[in-house]
C-alpha cells in the first residue's frame, strides 16, 4: 500500500484510508455463493452476473461516451440513505470509546456523507486498553472449545446476514459487489478454520525432556494479553475482524483502530461477534486520525498487528521494539505475474484481469507488473486489452459491475500521476488511462501500460490502483530475475500448462505467496497455509498455525522426576559427569534423542 493511503501512526485517516491485502479466498465453500443468491435484501437477491474476469461481458451496459462501459443500475437498487440510516449509525457506533469528539465518513461512490462518527483521543485509547485488560483476564479462563464456538456461530451469522455487510463494504470502499463478496468468503473461511482448528493449535504439547522418562516437558500457549490492531480501509471486513478472530480464540482481547472511512464495516462485524457470544469488552474500538490514535495504540498494546505502508510499518515496528512487544506487519507490494511460453494465453488473460483490477487494484497482493514471454506477448496483450476494455464500471449496490471506484482523492491523484508521467516519458497506453467522473468522482478506468522503463514512477513505486505495466522476457531466468528485482516480496503469480514447471519457478520467487495459474486467490484463500511478505512487504504471517500462534507466548513446563540433573546418591562430580556421558551415548544408540 502507498504511504498516502496509510492509517497507522503517520497519516491521517480523514485524509485517506489505509491499505490492505485482500484477497479472495479460493478455499471459500461453494455453499457460500449459494447463500448469496438466497439473501433477503432486494438488492442482494440478484445473482452475480458473469463478468469480465471470466468472459467478456454481454451487452446491456449503459453508454459511456467511449471507454469502459457503465453497468446499469437495477430498478429499486438501494442507496446510501437506505442502508446507513441515523438509527443504524447510532447502533453501530455506540461501542466506540470516545470522549465526545466527532468525525465523519463518506462514500467514494458519490462523495456524500455516510455517518457522523465518534472520535477518540489518546486518553480514550488508554481507557479502551484498561477495559480490554480487565475483560481479557476473564476471557482467557474460558475453555478454548467454548471460545471457538463463538467463531463458529459468527460464521453462520455472517453468511446469513451477508447482504447487510455487502452494502456497507461497497458504500465505504467503493468496490464492486463481487469484490465485496470476496471479503465475506474470506471472513467465513477464517472463522470456520480457527473455530475448528484452534484447539489443535493451542493444546498442550508433550516435548522430549533432557533425559526421557526422568524429565517430563509440556509446551503451553499463553495469550499475549491485549492486542493492538491498526486495520486498513481497502478490505475493511476481512482485515479487521479476519485478523482479530485468531487473537480472540487464543484468549486475547483486542483494541482496534479501523480506518475512519470504513469504520462502519468493522463495527458491524463487532456487533455480530458479540451476538455470537464474544464478551463486549473483549473487543474495544477507537476511531481517529492515524498520527493521533495510532501511537497510543502501539504504546499500550501487548502485541501489535498492523496492515499499511512500509514507511509507517517501520514506525510501528520501532515503537513496538522500544517496549519489547511483538509485532506483525503486512506492508506494501509491487507484485509480479509471469506468463511463461507454454501458458494458456486465454486463461492467463482472464487471470490478469482478476489479478490487476479486483477492488480497482487496491489490495496489497494485486498485480502491478506483468512479465510475458516475448513469443506470446502480442497475442496475450491483445486478449488482455480486449477484456480490460470490456470491463463494466458501476456504483450500484448490486451485482453486475466488474470494477468499482478508488477510495479517495489522494489515491486518484497517485494513479493519475503515475499514468500521465509514464505516457509523457514514452510509455504506450494500451487501455484505460483516464478518470471517469461520469460514473463517480473517484472512478478511473482499468489501465494497461506498455513500454514502461525504470525512470518512470509506475515502474518501481506501488500505485495501489487499477494500473498494470507490461514487460517482455526471453527466458525463465530473466523473468525470475526481473520479478525479484524489487525490495518488496508479498505476492506473485506464474502461468504455465506444466504444473511441475510452475512450482519450480515459484520456488525461485522471493515472495511470501506464489500462485500458479491463479493471480492471488489460491494462496490467500488457503487459510491453513501462512500468508505474508518478505523484504519490505512485512514481518509475520496471517493464517495457519503462524496466524494464531503469533498471538500467544510459548511457555515450557518441565517436571524433573526420580533424580535431579545434578550429582546425587553420593556421586562425585566426576562420577556424575561419567554417568551423564554414558546416558547420552545410550540415548543416541536407542535413538531416544
Amino acid at each position: 500500500m502507498t504511504d498516502s493511503q496509510d492509517t497507522g501512526t503517520a497519516s491521517s485517516a480523514a485524509e485517506a484510508p489505509a491499505e490492505a491485502t485482500p484477497e479472495a479466498p479460493a478455499e471459500a465453500p461453494a455453499d457460500a455463493r449459494a447463500e448469496a443468491s438466497a439473501e433477503t435484501s432486494p438488492v442482494a437477491t440478484e445473482a452475480p452476473a458473469a463478468t469480465a474476469p471470466d468472459a467478456a461481458p454481454a451487452g446491456g451496459a449503459a453508454e459511456s461516451g467511449g471507454g469502459n462501459p457503465v453497468a446499469p443500475t437495477p430498478a429499486g437498487a438501494r442507496t446510501a440513505a437506505d442502508v446507513v440510516t441515523p438509527e443504524v449509525a447510532a447502533r453501530l457506533t455506540r461501542g466506540v470509546v470516545s470522549g465526545g469528539g466527532r468525525t465523519a465518513n463518506h462514500t467514494p461512490f458519490t462523495g456524500e456523507k455516510l455517518a457522523d462518527l465518534p472520535e477518540s483521543t489518546p486518553e480514550d485509547v488508554a481507557t479502551a486498553f484498561e477495559r480490554a485488560r480487565a475483560a481479557q483476564e476473564r476471557w482467557a479462563k474460558v475453555p478454548v472449545k467454548q471460545r471457538a464456538a463463538v467463531l463458529l456461530r459468527f460464521h453462520d451469522l455472517v453468511l446469513r446476514r451477508q447482504a447487510e455487510v455487502l452494502d456497507l463494504i461497497q458504500l465505504e470502499t467503493g468496490k464492486a459487489r463481487l469484490h465485496a463478496h470476496e471479503e465475506v468468503q474470506a471472513v467465513a473461511v477464517t472463522a470456520r478454520h480457527y473455530g475448528r482448528k484452534a484447539h489443535a493449535y493451542l493444546r498442550p504439547k508433550a516435548r522430549t525432556g533432557v533425559v526421557p522418562t526422568l524429565t517430563k516437558v509440556t509446551e503451553l500457549r499463553q495469550p499475549r494479553g491485549v492486542v493492538g490492531q491498526i486495520a486498513p480501509w481497502n478490505y475493511p471486513f476481512e482485515l479487521s475482524v479476519g485478523d482479530a478472530l485468531p487473537a480472540f480464540v487464543a484468549g486475547n482481547a483486542v483494541v482496534m483502530k479501523p480506518d475512519t472511512e470504513t469504520a462502519l464495516t468493522a463495527l458491524w462485524a463487532r456487533e455480530q461477534l458479540i451476538e455470537a457470544g464474544l464478551p463486549e469488552d473483549v473487543w474495544q474500538v477507537v476511531l481517529g486520525e492515524g498520527p493521533v490514535v495510532g501511537p497510543a495504540v502501539v504504546a499500550h498494546a501487548d502485541y501489535v498487528s498492523f496492515t499499511g505502508s512500509t514507511r509507517t510499518g517501520r514506525e510501528v515496528a520501532q515503537g513496538a521494539a522500544a517496549r519489547l512487544v511483538g509485532v506483525s506487519l503486512e506492508l506494501g507490494g509491487k507484485n509480479a505475474m509471469l506468463v511463461l511460453r507454454d501458458a494458456d494465453v486465454e486463461k492467463a488473460a482472464a487471470g490478469a484481469v482478476r489479478g490487476c483490477f479486483s477492488s480497482a487494484g487496491q489490495l496489497c497482493i494485486s498485480i502491478e507488473r506483468l512479465y510475458v514471454h516475448e513469443s506470446i506477448a502480442d497475442d496475450f496483450l491483445q486478449r488482455f486489452a480486449a477484456r480490460t476494455k470490456a470491463m463494466r464500471l458501476g456504483n450500484a449496490l448490486a451485482y453486475g459491475a466488474d470494477m468499482g471506484s478508488l477510495v479517495g482523492e489522494r489515491q486518484l491523484e497517485t494513479v493519475t500521476r503515475h499514468v500521465e508521467e509514464a505516457v509523457a516519458k514514452g510509455a504506450t497506453l494500451v487501455a484505460g488511462g483516464r478518470p471517469r467522473p461520469d460514473v463517480g468522482p473517484l472512478f478511473y478506468e482499468p489501465t494497461i501500460l506498455d513500454g514502461v522503463e525504470a525512470p518512470m514512477a509506475v515502474c518501481g513505486e506501488e500505485t495501489f490502483g487499477p494500473v498494470v505495466s507490461i514487460y517482455r522476457f526471453r527466458d525463465e531466468d530473466e523473468a525470475v530475475a526481473l520479478a525479484n528485482a524489487t525490495s518488496y516480496g508479498l505476492n506473485s503469480s506464474v502461468w504455465t500448462k506444466d504444473g511441475r514447471r510452475g512450482r519450480a519457478v515459484a520456488a525461485r520467487m522471493r515472495t511470501g505467496t506464489v500462485n500458479v495459474n491463479e493471480s492471488y486467490a489460491a494462496g490467500y484463500g488457503s487459510v491453513q497455509a501462512p500468508m505474508g511478505g518478505m523484504g519490505d512487504s512485512g514481518l509475520g504471517r496471517r493464517h495457519g498455525s503462524e496466524g494464531i500462534l503469533k498471538y500467544t507466548e510459548a511457555q515450557t513446563v518441565a517436571q524433573q522426576r526420580l533424580m535431579p540433573l545434578a550429582p546425587s546418591f553420593g556421586m562425585t562430580d566426576e562420577k556424575y559427569a561419567q554417568f551423564m556421558s554414558r546416558s547420552l551415548r545410550a540415548m543416541k544408540a536407542f535413538r531416544l534423542r
